[in-house]
């Protein structure tokens, strides 16, 4: 007859032996560790030297800016208030009050129109959606002239009013890129929401953008990097006195071109807000750009 006798309690189970690499698996991960951190330390590289070179040449005297010298011998920080004053601090009003305004006017506008092509059933709404695709495909310099006889007409060239105003409709690309993420939301979110009595806004307010968030934040900072870097825009419509930085800083270089550092300065001044925006905004910017091409 056998008996089996228990474990005692409390003991502790044989630790198990952890299966270490071989020494070639661990080679191998080491050279790709150092490949892929190598490649992404030169890309980073590619992409700052252009901005080194800039703040590089905006600290030098005009004389060493003309020179083939690419350290400063001495350090003029003063060509940043050189070129920051005048007519620069008006442009950057003028494009701060462009880019802000319009980029809340097109998300406003862009996120019901969005919506309905996403979550309503009627008859055309394919041919809808097409119909927002194509006008994408639509050069600008196209409606150019009729557009500006029908502003002109209301009296409002020379400002940034037929910038802004367009606004209030919509943009094609941003009601396609919020409809393909506002898509890829489960309905059943807006089901249990009618259930519970809400109506058809209310559900979008309170239910379905809270999570479009991503989206929203992507469409806004592509509308706000778009009208921040618009040349031809105000080159058009606007008068000297409503000129935007892009415009301002090309005129900037036309007066100064001789004078490269104070040139590369403007241009270092007019970079930096878009340059800190994308950083303080990059982790929503990137995770909204992922999703909107989750489903289609």
């Amino acid at each position: 007859m056998t008996t089996t006798t228990a474990p005692a309690t409390g003991t502790r189970p044989a630790p198990r032996t952890r299966h270490r690499p071989s020494r070639r698996t661990r080679t191998r991960r080491a050279l790709y560790w150092t490949a892929v951190h190598s490649t992404a330390i030169a890309l980073a590289l590619m992409f700052l030297a252009p901005l080194a070179f800039m703040l590089l040449t905006a600290v030098m005297t005009d004389r060493q800016a003309l020179t083939s010298s690419f350290w400063p011998h001495t350090w003029n920080w003063d060509n940043f208030h050189r070129a920051f004053t005048g007519d620069m601090v008006r442009w950057t009003l003028n494009s701060v009050l462009y880019a802000s305004v319009t980029t809340l006017l097109v998300v406003t506008s862009s996120i019901p129109v969005a919506y309905a092509l996403a979550r309503f059933r009627f008859r055309g709404r394919s041919t809808a959606l097409v119909l927002v695709i194509a006008t994408m495909m639509l050069p600008p310099q196209v409606t150019m002239v009729p557009l500006y006889i029908v502003w002109s007409r209301f009296h409002l060239t020379g400002t940034l009013w037929p910038l802004i105003l367009p606004g209030l409709f919509g943009d094609a690309f941003s009601i396609f890129l919020l409809r393909q993420f506002l898509v890829s939301i489960p309905g059943e979110y807006a089901d249990a929401a009618r259930v519970d009595g809400c109506g058809e806004l209310r559900t979008m307010l309170r239910v379905v953008l809270p999570m479009a968030r991503p989206a929203i934040a992507a469409v806004a900072l592509f509308q706000f990097f778009y009208c921040w870097n618009d040349y031809f825009g105000p080159l058009v419509y606007a008068n000297p006195d409503h000129w935007t930085l892009a415009v301002g800083v090309a005129s900037f270089r036309a007066a100064h071109h001789v004078e490269w550092n104070l040139t590369m300065a403007a241009t270092l001044l007019t970079t930096l807000p878009v340059i800190t925006v994308f950083f303080l905004a990059q982790r929503v910017f990137v995770q909204g750009v992922t999703l909107t091409g989750v489903k289609g």
